[in-house]
């Protein structure tokens, strides 16, 4: 965590990233308040509000507040108040220069009020003596706010004034590119998302190349990245959705990143079995394997690749098939014990889970939620655990651990079945050694989906293969 908090320091400035919803000032500033805000600059405001997370983190370093997801997301809610007070402020004041349009917009911004945001900043984009730098800042930011209110033909008109002027910078290409392709996507206009797609991708990809901007573009470019596929494979064209797909492996050998050559074979792989293409995708990965040697001349990067691949050969084995039936286990409740060709015709989703696996619990309320949205669609969930001997911390027999682990069902509110086995057969079964792991098998029987890990993305990801199975009849 010492190492982690410096670069989170880094990354709490205010920018164009990661906008996503509007706050209202925590409480209506009192007279008391209103008066030493009187003397502050619009500008004072900003520095201040865009300081705020920076300073607060440095403060919890000292005191030694260890740091957690929540904190964060604590701080920076209280950024966004700060923000939205101040930028209430200011919308009572009489007279605003030029540079008080900017700053007053920056705070709209931070904020997440959206109009507030468009308003500001596209006055003072054109508004005489604005600094060009800053005014091409401005345009894009508003380029980004029409693409997230989904009004394109605003947004792209904005577009075409942004790129008619100088100064353009790329990591504001990247960004306009990846939100007006993601806001195409939503209404699925695949041939307009595809060129923003590739013009977000692009420009993410000059941003590797200066060491300066490394850091972000490795996270521009995951995202622009699957964007360029989507849009093609939602598209239908798999031709130049596996050129996307290997333009971005061949990305993560030029700069040598694991995480990006390792994610476009594993999307690839998948990609062809989802399209009927089994053999060639197994031919796929044996030719990736006897690849890595030469694609990389680092012996540390190759081992990684091929450890994290070889992790995934019980998965890819499965994806594509017809779900092996669980071997017999010990416990099934509160339902009865079913086999899979019982469950024929519903999406069933197993979370192999455990009691003492903290992210396991993180996805508890996403299960909860999906039980009883997607129940009556056809969904059954089942919480795939073992006994692990133990209760608590202390030493436990199954009988035990079989009341406990009932017991923890209803505390936790979970609706859905727990299945209990003994030993790890199911598990490597289905490749379920990390946990938690998720597999979804469709209405016919065939595995899906199998990923392991629990994060906003990963949730999202599952609920979104949940929705897609469902709708296949």
């Amino acid at each position: 965590m010492k190492r982690l908090l410096p670069i989170l320091l880094l990354a709490l400035c205010v920018s164009v990233h990661a906008q996503s919803r509007r706050v209202a000032p925590n409480s209506a500033p009192t007279p008391a308040e209103i008066a030493p805000i009187a003397e502050m600059t619009v500008k004072q405001m900003f520095d201040e509000v865009n300081g705020y997370s920076r300073a607060k983190f440095t403060e919890y370093q000292l005191k030694k507040v260890p740091y957690t997801d929540a904190l964060l997301a604590k701080t920076k809610l209280e950024q966004r108040q700060l923000a939205a007070k101040y930028a209430t402020l200011t919308g009572g004041r009489k007279e605003l220069s030029t540079d008080d349009l900017y700053y007053v917009g920056m705070l709209h911004w931070i904020a997440e009020n959206l109009d507030g945001t468009t308003q500001y900043l596209g006055k003072f984009a054109t508004a005489e003596g604005a600094p060009i730098e800053r005014a091409q800042t401005a345009r894009s930011i508003v380029v980004v706010v029409l693409a997230k209110q989904k009004k394109l033909a605003e947004a792209e008109k904005a577009l075409a004034e942004y790129n008619a002027k100088e100064p353009t910078k790329t990591t504001e290409r990247a960004r306009m590119g990846t939100e007006l392709a993601k806001a195409y996507q939503i209404e699925r206009n695949f041939a307009k998302m595809a060129p923003h797609a590739v013009a977000g991708y692009e420009a993410a990809k000059a941003l590797l190349k200066d060491s300066t901007s490394r850091a972000r573009g490795l996270e521009e470019i995951m995202d622009a990245g699957m964007l360029v596929f989507e849009a093609y494979s939602d598209a239908g064209d798999q031709t130049k959705a596996e050129a996307a797909l290997d333009d971005f492996r061949q990305t993560g050998i030029d700069t040598g990143s694991v995480s990006l050559y390792y994610y476009a074979v594993d999307r690839k792989f998948k990609y062809m079995v989802d399209t009927g293409r089994k053999p060639a995708a197994t031919a796929f990965y044996q030719s990736v394997m006897n690849a890595i040697a030469t694609d990389f001349s680092d012996k540390a990067v190759q081992n990684e690749i091929k450890t994290r691949l070889k992790k995934r050969e019980r998965h890819y084995a499965l994806l594509g098939l017809s779900a092996p039936e669980m071997p017999a286990v010990d416990q099934w409740f509160p339902g009865k014990p079913r086999t899979f060709s019982d469950m024929r015709g519903k999406v069933i989703l197993l979370d192999f889970w455990a009691t003492w696996c903290q992210p396991c619990f993180e996805a508890f309320p996403s299960l909860i939620e999906w039980h009883q949205d997607f129940k009556g669609d056809g969904l059954e969930i089942l919480g795939v655990t073992r006994y692990y001997g133990e209760v608590n911390g202390l030493s436990s027999d199954e009988q035990n651990e079989a009341l406990f682990l009932k017991g923890f069902r209803d505390r936790e509110r979970l609706p859905y079945d727990f299945v209990v086995a003994r030993g790890q057969a199911i598990q490597n079964l289905f490749g379920a050694t990390a946990l938690p792991t998720a597999v979804l098998i469709d209405r016919k029987g065939i595995v899906r989906y199998i990923e392991t890990g629990t994060s906003s993305s990963r949730l999202s990801e599952l609920r979104s293969m949940i929705i897609k199975l469902l709708a296949e009849k």
